[in-house]
């Protein structure tokens, strides 16, 4: 089996039930996350341990999810459904694998919560990546990610 991992965190100065209860939709990963620019089956909040819902960009890949840990506001943890970056039209091809993506909220002291995520990808041995898949898992994507999401939680707010 081949294992790819890649893990990073940074310290907020929210509450942990703010950055969980934005990350955990999976709707605001568009307004914070490079490369994902489409978000389908999310129609209820909170999302339940077994709910699927599929994550596409700018290219014709899609990922299905699995919610498979949720516990408010400590960890949120999801894995890959089916073939990874399958057809999303027809959901045909993709490649095999199963790729885990772990949350956890850490609050090490008073006004301060330590947002880590954690990216594993586990193949088949001899398994060929599609071109671009092991880019992303450079820590310093999780890293924009962080500071994107630090922004959009701390942006003031806009009256209607």
């Amino acid at each position: 089996m081949g294992i790819l991992q890649v893990s990073s965190e940074t310290a907020f100065q929210n509450k942990p039930e703010e950055i969980y209860d934005f990350v955990t939709d999976p709707r605001n990963w568009v307004k914070v996350y490079p490369g994902s620019e489409m978000i389908e089956g999310v129609d209820e909040l909170p999302l339940k341990v077994g709910d699927i819902w599929h994550e596409a960009g700018n290219s014709p890949q899609r990922y299905s999810w699995r919610l498979i840990t949720a516990q408010r506001p400590w960890r949120w943890v999801f894995q890959s459904y089916g073939a990874l970056g399958h057809n999303r039209e027809d959901g045909s091809g993709g490649y095999e694998g199963i790729m885990t993506v772990s949350y956890s909220f850490l609050s090490p002291g008073e006004g301060v919560t330590v947002f880590h995520r954690s990216m594993t990808l586990e193949v088949p041995k001899g398994t060929e990546l599609p071109p671009g898949t092991t880019r992303v898992f450079d820590p310093k994507y999780i890293d924009q990610y962080h500071e994107a999401v630090k922004k959009a939680i701390n942006a003031p707010e806009v009256e209607p």
